[in-house]
């Protein structure tokens, strides 16, 4: 059984960071890839980012390159989201996920809205 828990979602203004962190509940929680999704109103869910389970590569979509940065504990299980300079853009519900062998299992979601 996987249990994922996000929080840190605000209302924050342009230019601004944000920290989200995902508690996740889990057996062998090292083993697997993590990554955090979002979707935004009217869109599809996209990947936002992706951290494996060895050596810890990451991946970005192009859209935040340079502005998050994914990681993870797996001691703690838990995996972050560092949004530093976000933009209006950014906003949007953020789901962490774990990718399962056969599944990908998301949390309930934690939103996230940049506004002035």
């Amino acid at each position: 059984q996987v249990q994922l828990v996000e929080s840190g979602g605000a209302l924050v203004q342009p230019g601004g960071s944000l920290r989200l962190s995902c508690a996740a509940s889990v057996d062998r929680f090292g083993s697997y890839p993590m990554a955090w999704y979002r979707q935004a109103p009217g869109k599809e869910r996209e990947l936002v980012a992706r951290i494996d389970n060895f050596f810890e590569s990451t991946n970005y979509a192009d859209s935040v390159k340079g502005r998050f940065t994914i990681s993870r504990d797996n001691d703690k299980q838990t995996v972050s989201l560092q949004m530093n300079d976000l933009k209006l853009t950014d906003t949007a519900v953020y789901y962490c996920a774990l990718i399962g062998w056969h599944n990908t299992y998301y949390g309930q979601g934690t939103q996230v809205t940049v506004s002035s």
